[in-house]
């Protein structure tokens, strides 16, 4: 009997019992000509998640929280049980479709230098959606965390972070890719570890893709595999005060580690003024 794992497939879930159902038989339909086990951290959702995986998907590996740990720490909890040659992170908001599992885990075979691996992912609707960006820039961020994005598109900071450029019908090298679908090489983990737990939520996968960078590895966008992605159910529940606290905390914590202690004390001079606009933009969306 043949014991090997190909890919580890670990998904922490959060209040979104139906999408995650949907997730998890979407990889049993779809994922047949190779070994894998799948993961379920569920960070106390406390909507019936628990018994629904238990009930309807019981060789599912499930680790309940008593509370959200966040995004990092959960994930790592799986991961360091992970037997896989390969780890694939997948949000609970996914489906897989037309054998993208295998798809990218054949690629990655095939490319010895690829570290960590995205694939297209397609609205429900089946239009590309944007899942590739640029490294963050202390340009990019600042104005990011002001919400200046918003009426300041063309700018030529936010075209490099948001990869407007990408084209997305072509496999390449690129500097991140989403979280939602994130295929780690079991030699990657070895040599830089799992995720940095220090990140509550965002940025955790940036991180990532960069020491996976400083480590010689590459990252990379596979366009020959696709999923579905219902973008951002989990956080949709959230107002955007909290949203955007935990957003400043990841980014603080990002350019800590990856920038000048400048760059740093800047964002730190500007996340008060970041939290007030957020609070000004609910107050202003609950009337």
């Amino acid at each position: 009997m043949n014991d090997q794992i190909d890919v580890s497939i670990v998904i922490v879930s959060w209040r979104v019992k139906r999408l995650l159902r949907q997730c998890l038989a979407s990889i049993y339909h779809e994922t047949k000509s190779i070994n894998f086990e799948v993961f379920v951290v569920d960070n106390a959702s406390s909507d019936g998640t628990e018994e629904m995986v238990k009930g309807e998907f019981p060789e599912v590996k499930l680790i309940v929280n008593k509370e959200n740990l966040g995004f990092a720490k959960a994930n790592n909890q799986a991961l360091s049980l992970a037997r896989g040659d390969f780890l694939l992170v997948l949000n609970p908001d996914t489906e897989i479709i037309n054998n993208a599992v295998e798809k990218t885990v054949k690629f990655m075979r095939q490319t010895s230098t690829a570290g960590v691996t995205g694939c297209r992912l397609l609205n429900p609707d089946k239009t590309s959606q944007p899942s590739v960006r640029g490294f963050p820039t202390l340009s990019a961020i600042s104005l990011l965390m002001l919400k200046l994005h918003r009426v300041l598109t063309n700018l030529p900071t936010f075209k490099k972070y948001f990869g407007k450029s990408i084209d997305y019908n072509k496999t390449q090298e690129v500097d991140q890719v989403m979280g939602a679908f994130f295929m780690i090489r079991r030699e990657l983990v070895r040599k830089i570890g799992i995720f940095d737990e220090k990140f509550f939520i965002w940025f955790e996968e940036v991180d990532y893709c960069y020491r996976a960078k400083l480590a010689g590895w590459r990252v990379y966008y596979f366009a020959g595999a696709e999923i579905i992605h219902h973008y951002g159910q989990s956080f949709n529940q959230l107002l955007n005060v909290r949203k955007q606290t935990w957003l400043n905390r990841s980014a603080l914590r990002y350019f800590r580690k990856h920038h000048s202690i400048f760059a740093y004390l800047l964002l730190l001079l500007i996340y008060p003024f970041s939290i007030l606009i957020s609070l000004l933009v609910q107050i202003l969306k609950l009337k």
